[in-house]
C-alpha cells in the first residue's frame, strides 16, 4: 500500500517550514505543499487555528495526525519514517541531537533567523543584536564542525536539518559566512544529500544582486 501524501502547511520563505519540507524530501515521503498566506493573515483564521492554536507554520497532516512546531515535526518524521538514520536511539547520541534542536529554537532563532526577519519581512528586532548573536553562534559552530562532519556526529541527523536553513540564508540578514569555512563546508554537505531541496532565496541583505 502506497504512502498517502503528507500535507505540509507552509510559507515558501519560512525557514521553520523549510526544515520540514527538507526532511520530508530527504525521507522520500510524498508531500502535498499547502501555502499559507501569512501576509494576509491566513494563519490567524479560525480554520488554520484549528490546526495550530499558536497560529504558526509549519503544520503537517499525516493521514489525520496533525502536528505543529518544526522541531517536533522533525522528531516525529525521523522516529516514524527514518529507521534511526536521522534520530539515533542511543541515549547519548539522542541527547547530542536534542542539544542542537535546542540551539535551533534558541540561538539560531534569536540570531540568523531574526536578522533575516528584519530584512525580508520588516520585523522590528534590533539588527545589531541579532547579527552579533549570529556571529557568536557561528563561532561555536565553526569550532565544533572543525572536529566532526555534522553537528551531532559523523553522519547527518535532524540536528543538521533543524540548523541548516537559517544558517544557509544568514547572508539575507546581513550575516556574512566568509569567516566560517567549516560551516560553509557543512552547508555543502547538506546540499549534497540525496533529495535535498533548498528554500527560495531573496535579494536581501548581503544577497542583493
Amino acid at each position: 500500500m502506497s504512502q498517502q501524501a503528507i500535507k505540509l502547511y507552509r510559507h515558501p520563505l519560512s525557514g521553520h517550514a523549510h526544515r520540514v519540507e527538507l526532511m520530508l524530501s530527504l525521507l522520500g515521503l510524498p508531500t502535498e505543499l499547502i501555502s499559507v498566506d501569512l501576509m494576509n493573515g491566513e494563519h490567524k483564521t479560525p480554520e488554520f487555528l484549528a490546526l495550530n492554536r499558536f497560529g504558526q507554520v509549519p503544520v503537517i497532516d499525516d493521514n489525520g495526525t496533525v502536528l505543529a512546531d518544526s522541531n517536533a515535526i522533525l522528531v516525529y518524521l525521523a522516529a516514524k519514517y527514518g529507521d534511526e538514520q536521522w534520530l539515533p536511539s542511543d541515549p547519548l547520541a539522542q541527547a547530542q541531537v536534542q542539544r542542537w534542536l535546542s540551539v535551533a529554537a534558541g540561538q539560531i532563532n534569536s540570531g540568523p533567523a531574526n536578522a533575516r526577519l528584519i530584512t525580508v519581512f520588516g520585523a522590528g528586532y534590533n539588527a545589531e543584536d541579532a547579527i552579533n548573536r549570529s556571529h557568536a553562534l557561528l563561532k561555536v559552530m565553526e569550532s565544533e564542525l572543525g572536529q566532526r562532519a555534522f553537528l551531532a556526529g559523523d553522519k547527518p541527523t535532524i540536528a543538521d536539518v533543524a540548523a541548516y536553513t537559517y544558517v544557509s540564508h544568514a547572508p539575507e540578514g546581513n550575516v556574512a559566512l566568509t569567516d566560517y569555512p567549516h560551516v560553509r563546508a557543512w552547508l555543502g554537505s547538506i546540499e549534497a544529500l540525496p533529495n535535498f531541496v533548498g528554500m527560495q532565496r531573496t535579494a536581501k541583505g548581503l544577497q542583493q544582486a
